[in-house]
């Protein structure tokens, strides 16, 4: 199930705080339990179940709202920055790590709430790819994509994230499935020339797979 179907079948928009969430998954549980809807209870029991899924998905990656911090690290992006002389060498991917010197995230032109959406979900990412959680990732960073359509830093994230993936799936041996992932990093993020070289070695890789 996918995040933004998560946040819909809970009637919510996507991006909800997780005390909204909290709030009306209770409210459409009394409502579709089976207990209360004796006459129609097979079809209240598959709606329960469903917004139990998508209670749990969501509640997995959103956390109650701690104070809001002014200052958070940023997705190292190398579109920002040309890479050093080091960085080319050792052709290293384009990581998602915290850093003391990193710039705080942008977030001039967002209300508070998207503020700390963006904030939280940047920590959860972190999280998600560092544990090489790619399904979770990819669902976490196209919800926020869809609630924030015009922020470039999140379509970065959204574009690192796939070529990740991609990485990771070339490693694993599934060329198919990695080919996808990898040009949807370029349609998402098509001028990081950074990103580009990246995913140019991933094909590679895949090319020199399927010759020996």
């Amino acid at each position: 199930m996918e995040l933004a179907d998560c946040y819909r079948l809970l009637g919510l928009r996507t991006g909800a705080s997780y005390e909204e969430v909290k709030a009306s998954y209770r409210r459409l549980a009394r409502q579709y339990h089976p207990d209360a809807n004796p006459a129609n209870q097979q079809q209240a029991q598959e709606k329960f179940i469903q917004l139990t899924e998508a209670y749990k998905i969501i509640t997995s990656l959103v956390r109650p709202s701690p104070n809001p911090t002014t200052q958070s690290p940023s997705i190292d992006s190398p579109q920002n920055s040309k890479p050093s002389r080091e960085q080319t060498a050792s052709a290293k991917p384009p990581q998602v790590k915290i850093t003391k010197k990193s710039p705080p995230i942008q977030t001039q032109n967002l209300s508070q709430t998207d503020r700390r959406l963006k904030e939280q979900s940047y920590e959860q990412l972190q999280q998600l790819l560092k544990q090489q959680r790619f399904p979770r990732a990819i669902a976490l960073v196209e919800g926020l994509a869809q609630r924030l359509p015009n922020d470039v830093e999140v379509r970065q994230w959204q574009a690192i994230t796939y070529q990740r993936f991609g990485r990771y799936l070339v490693n694993h041996r599934q060329s198919e499935k990695a080919r996808v992932y990898l040009k949807k990093a370029l349609r998402t993020d098509p001028h990081n020339k950074s990103l580009w070289y990246e995913v140019e070695r991933d094909f590679r890789r895949i090319e020199q797979i399927e010759i020996y």
